[in-house]
């Protein structure tokens, strides 16, 4: 089958891009990566992910908008220029995937939206979460009604982050929620939808004098209870308590750790409970996953949007709607 020809638009610092742009480069069945450009002076300023580049050709954006042969971008410029390319590229008629999760203006993601929905191109954002199966698998069985009523959702996203990265949160309202947050309430909003009420509890540690929220937290109200996403960059070994907990009626998933490395891989485990007693003591050992790659699923999939060969399920609508609840959660108020 023809590959999809694609071009890279940014290597952001701090998210996904080395392992996106890796992720499309070796898969040669899927994708021919026909060269790349570097936007807001990131050649000075991000030499050390310039690398990943090695072999392509280097283009201006012209080169790149302007080519009806190139049918996708992947677009991992850093997050406050998220949306500025994807809605140039949007405008050129070309299939996007964007990093997470979009820049920090409503009213330019609007226009994004608007903008895709005109073109009928694919439009595939970096939540790397939506392809890990056993979340997948979660997803379904609260879709079939397996877990009865949910009640709530606790969803987390630790880590210990080093000052630099902690102060350049001060780039973002809300800070972590709007970094790494966004892919817990990507996980609430996609279980229980849009919540009655959002209450944003966002802080700053004050560790080392850092000024940007580098403890996020926020609150969403339901009719059958309250769920929370909680993600912080000053809890040391934070990364094994990543979580995510679906509390229904008829029983509950735990998946803890949320995500762990095979020792020596770069492949990935998330351990699941699945709890249905109703009696106190219990005992369910955790599953294990295979290990899977965070990046190869999420791109493959994005290939099967592109070529008609799959619906994605997570829809422009869908994809402005959780960018609204994630400003509420960073505590931007959205007027409508």
């Amino acid at each position: 089958m023809k590959k999809i020809r694609t071009a890279v638009i940014g290597i952001n610092e701090h998210s996904h891009s080395k392992q996106i742009i890796g992720s499309v480069r070796k898969q040669t069945d899927l994708f021919e990566v026909v060269g790349y450009h570097l936007p807001e002076n990131e050649r000075e300023r991000i030499p050390k992910r310039i690398p990943n580049l090695d072999g392509l050709r280097e283009m201006s954006l012209s080169d790149i908008l302007d080519d009806p042969a190139i049918e996708a971008v992947v677009v991992e410029t850093d997050e406050i220029y998220l949306t500025k390319y994807a809605l140039l590229a949007a405008k050129a008629g070309k299939h996007i995937h964007m990093e997470k999760p979009g820049s920090v203006s409503l009213s330019g993601y609007k226009e994004l939206i608007a903008e895709v929905k005109k073109s009928g191109k694919v439009f595939h954002t970096g939540y790397m979460y939506r392809y890990n199966p056993f979340i997948m698998d979660a997803l379904e069985q609260v879709k079939s009604g397996k877990l009865g009523e949910i009640i709530s959702v606790e969803a987390q996203m630790n880590c210990w982050h080093p000052e630099k990265t902690r102060q350049w949160l001060e780039t973002f309202p809300g800070g972590m929620m709007f970094y790494l947050g966004c892919h817990l309430v990507d996980l609430i909003y996609r279980i229980q939808g849009m919540p009655e009420r959002v209450i944003p509890l966002n802080k700053r540690s004050g560790l080392d004098g850092v000024t940007g929220e580098d403890f996020g937290m926020a609150i969403f109200e339901y009719k059958n209870g309250v769920s929370f996403a909680k993600t912080t960059a000053v809890e040391r070994g934070g990364f094994a308590r990543r979580q995510l907990v679906i509390n229904g009626s008829e029983g509950t998933i735990e998946l803890c750790p949320l995500e762990w490395y095979l020792p020596g891989q770069d492949l990935m485990q998330t351990f699941r409970t699945v709890r249905t007693e109703t009696g106190w003591h219990v005992k369910v050992d955790p599953e294990a996953s295979e290990g899977v790659d965070r990046y190869d699923g999420m791109m493959a999939a994005f290939a099967k949007y592109v070529r008609g060969e799959a619906v994605n399920p997570y829809t422009p609508d869908y994809e402005l709607e959780l960018y609204k609840l994630l400003l509420q959660a960073c505590g931007v108020k959205v007027n409508e």
